[in-house]
């Protein structure tokens, strides 16, 4: 059926007198088809964003969790399937639809200042096959706000009912649904470098800090680890690495912004200052969506480079792993390969921290 309709629309475009007659009428007659090749266009930028390397995806997100890319396959392929079996009129909701939720990507995007080529495209793809299933509405009434609601369009949902809805209607349940229901991150480019475990410093031996921000004991030991943190990473012979390990689920979003905080800078300085602040915002409350985090963060002068922190896990997962640590606060110190000693809690790290700085004075005699 649309191989005949794509060559007699083949022809009448040859023909010298197509662009003199009613193009309206013709794109109208074929906007099916037209509809269902725009909609392939949509599916090649979701499935070429799938696959690319983690350089270009710079959106990340999901909807009730389930990854944005599936949704949007789904999507596409449920407006092929009205197209194909003409139902414009489900076909221009579903348009509608798709605007109201890129409405809310795009502003997501300008909220981050970091922006996908691959979802601006799709939703380049969505605007296009909007504007070519628009009618003009039927309206009885020519009220400003009748003109305002129905200025996109108008359909009705047979057998669900005959009245014509305005189009305005589906893209602000659209917005609402995505509000409600999207979760996501926005990664730039310069995020795509291969991250390094947030270490400082060098020497002879290597002490490894397993923390959780939202721990009270770990509140109590950081104002007296901090002190000690500065003078061995001051007077060098030791590497001190930081390890969030969240057990409580407030923690994982201070672990990412630890990790945007080390992303910025490799200063010691700065990082024992990021987990001063870290810990005083989780033991204060103050900070427990993102949002407020990252005002915080900025207030306090917290310098943060946004990333994909996910090629970070495993390498953290393998230091947890590796010394089998259960529980926070607790601090390796690895003094040679085979002289490896972890302390856990306040009173065992307090004594791991003395034998440390005993062993660096007896070196330095």
């Amino acid at each position: 059926m649309y191989r005949v309709e794509l060559i007699e629309c083949i022809r009448i475009i040859k023909e010298p007198t197509f662009f003199t007659l009613n193009i309206v009428e013709k794109i109208k007659k074929y906007r099916n088809i037209l509809t269902i090749f725009i909609a392939l266009a949509g599916i090649g930028i979701v499935a070429f964003y799938k696959v690319c390397d983690t350089a270009c995806s710079y959106l990340e997100g999901d909807l009730l969790g389930v990854d944005l890319t599936y949704i949007g396959i789904g999507y596409i392929l449920s407006l092929i399937l009205m197209a194909a079996f003409r139902q414009t009129a489900y076909v221009r909701i579903l348009l509608a639809a798709g605007i109201g939720v890129e409405i809310h990507l795009i502003a997501f995007q300008f909220q981050e200042e970091v922006f996908c080529p691959y979802c601006l495209a799709f939703a380049f793809v969505i605007i296009t096959a909007f504007i070519l299933n628009y009618e003009k509405p039927l309206l009885k009434e020519q009220g400003m706000w009748k003109r305002i609601m129905y200025g996109l369009g108008d359909a009705a949902l047979p057998p669900i009912t005959r009245t014509r809805l305005p189009l305005m209607l589906f893209v602000v349940l659209g917005y609402i649904f995505v509000v409600l229901t999207f979760s996501g991150s926005a990664t730039p480019a310069y995020g795509a470098d291969k991250p390094l475990v947030p270490s400082y410093g060098s020497g002879k031996y290597e002490m490894i800090i397993f923390t959780d921000y939202f721990c009270p004991p770990c509140q109590l030991l950081e104002s007296e680890i901090d002190p000690a943190l500065k003078e061995f990473l001051s007077h060098g012979g030791v590497k001190v690495t930081f390890v969030d390990l969240p057990t409580h689920k407030e923690t994982k979003l201070y672990a990412k912004y630890f990790l945007y905080s080390a992303k910025a800078g490799r200063n010691y300085k700065k990082i024992l200052h990021a987990r001063r602040v870290l810990f005083s915002l989780a033991k204060n409350g103050t900070a427990l969506n993102e949002e407020e985090l990252k005002n915080a963060l900025k207030e306090h002068n917290v310098p943060f480079i946004p990333y994909d922190v996910k090629s970070m896990y495993p390498l953290l997962n393998k230091i947890i792993n590796a010394h089998k640590v259960r529980a926070t606060p607790t601090c390796v110190i690895k003094y040679s390969d085979t002289d490896i000693r972890k302390y856990t809690g306040l009173f065992e790290i307090r004594n791991g921290l003395a034998m440390l700085r005993a062993s660096l004075g007896t070196d330095t005699r």
